[in-house]
């Protein structure tokens, strides 16, 4: 049976790819999308959202806003990574699709209530939404939340700092709610997410598929490449946030541990950073599942048997 899944994030180029992901593969009954700042400002988040869908031909998928500004403080957002849209690269038309009326946390909410079987939730930018959700409607994320399975953290070095990666930076307090909350959770982070490059080879092949979709998503990956080599020094962009969701399709692709995990909150050189104890020098109770390694060719397949699935009716591996 495909798994309930509702998606949270901040399109965002590599959002936009877990999104695709998330809509093609029979494995995944995708609920509805909510929106939160993070790489911009969440009206723009939400707009990119509503352009993915539209480019892709995604159509009865509710898309709903959400948070605007962290838990605790001041939010960022990542214009030098994505553009000042939030989508930098190619041209996109008005969206064809509508905006749900609810926010995000209701939207979670009527979902969960709703849905016959547990839901996954599969956040993978700012943990806000989540948060306020959790922390709103407790009985109901205990009994109705599957899984969530999220992009972000490291159990290294971050992206932001050198200590955090941007997703937990950018609302710590967040975070720490999530990982707190006793849930099954998941996370996958920067030290596998860069092992997953999209090299020039990759960009051939999605280009080669011939279709519109095909050549939006080579422009993304295109741009994209280009601030990871001018911030970063990157030979080619990693493509983070898909990771989750192949993940929950292809379960032995994210090699996983079981480990504590806990959220730096006061460090003035460490803010944000996850802490994760892989040598159980701590003694603390695992408390996430943490991604440690990935196979990149499979990771690969699945990506761009996505955009030919949503390309043209004409047969792709995932067409029913």
């Amino acid at each position: 049976m495909p798994i309930p899944v509702i998606l949270d994030c901040d399109p965002g180029h590599d959002d936009a790819f877990n999104i695709l992901l998330a809509a093609a593969h029979p494995g995944v009954e995708l609920l509805g999308i909510t929106t939160v700042a993070g790489n911009q400002t969440v009206a723009k988040t939400t707009l990119n959202a509503r352009r993915v869908c539209t480019a892709a031909g995604i159509r009865g998928v509710p898309i709903a806003a959400g948070m605007a500004e962290p838990l605790r403080g001041r939010g960022i957002t990542a214009p030098d990574i994505h553009g000042a849209s939030g989508l930098d690269g190619p041209g996109f038309g008005a969206p064809a699709v509508p905006l749900d009326g609810r926010d995000a946390v209701t939207f979670l909410h009527d979902t969960l209530r709703a849905h016959p079987a547990p839901v996954t939730l599969v956040p993978t930018g700012p943990l806000t939404n989540i948060a306020a959700f959790l922390l709103a409607h407790p009985d109901l994320a205990a009994s109705r939340v599957g899984r969530i399975v999220l992009m972000g953290g490291s159990t290294g070095r971050g992206n932001r700092t050198p200590a955090a990666e941007f997703n937990i930076l950018a609302d710590p307090e967040a975070a720490d709610t999530v990982f707190r909350s006793g849930l099954h959770i998941t996370m996958i982070g920067l030290n596998v997410s860069h092992r997953a490059l999209a090299t020039p080879e990759v960009v051939a092949r999605i280009r080669h598929l011939g279709t519109p979709l095909a050549r939006v998503c080579a422009e993304l990956l295109t741009w994209f490449g280009g601030t990871y080599r001018e911030v970063y020094g990157f030979r080619a962009p990693p493509l983070h946030d898909p990771l989750t969701v192949a993940h929950l399709v292809a379960p032995d692709l994210v090699t996983l541990v079981h480990a504590p995990v806990a959220v730096e909150l006061t460090g003035t050189h460490t803010r944000g950073a996850t802490v994760v104890d892989l040598d159980g020098v701590t003694g603390a109770r695992p408390n996430a599942y943490v991604g440690v390694d990935v196979d990149v060719d499979a990771y690969w397949d699945l990506i761009v048997d996505a955009v030919r699935t949503l390309g043209p009716p004409a047969a792709g591996r995932f067409s029913r």
